[in-house]
């Protein structure tokens, strides 16, 4: 059995991920509007809203795959889960350019690139700490 542990650079890059994933999900679930203020998004009073209007329904899913998210890069650095490390860069690379390209065809607020930055600076820097873990173990 392997004790849990976190080893090497990239395991921290999922953890410190992981964890912010976490803590925003979290605000998004206690204080949607927050979170709606940060990604640039008009905040509408409750009383205002109209029956049709889902944008808290879409606030929770939204925070909870958030906290699963942060919950799988925790338990994957807890576990020092490689492989999976490596499956999150194009995975992420991904939600990169459906964000940058949402924003770009107005479908969704400038606020939404921050997200799209994040999950950039997320893969940069599993892979560029893959790479120095791979080169510090020679």
């Amino acid at each position: 059995m392997h004790d849990a542990s976190i080893e090497g650079a990239a395991s921290w890059t999922m953890a410190i991920f992981g964890a912010i994933a976490i803590a925003l999900g979290g605000l998004g679930l206690l204080q949607p509007e927050l979170m709606l203020a940060l990604l640039d998004c008009e905040v509408v009073d409750d009383d205002a809203r109209s029956d049709g209007d889902y944008t808290l329904a879409f606030m929770t899913t939204s925070s909870v795959a958030a906290i699963n998210m942060g919950a799988y890069y925790a338990l994957a650095a807890g576990t020092n889960w490689r492989s999976f490390y490596r499956w999150t860069i194009p995975f992420r690379c991904v939600t990169v350019s459906v964000l940058t390209c949402a924003v770009l065809l107005e479908r969704a607020p400038i606020g939404f690139l921050g997200v799209a930055a994040w999950e950039l600076a997320g893969a940069l820097a599993t892979a560029t700490a893959l790479h120095w873990d791979r080169r510090r173990a020679r």
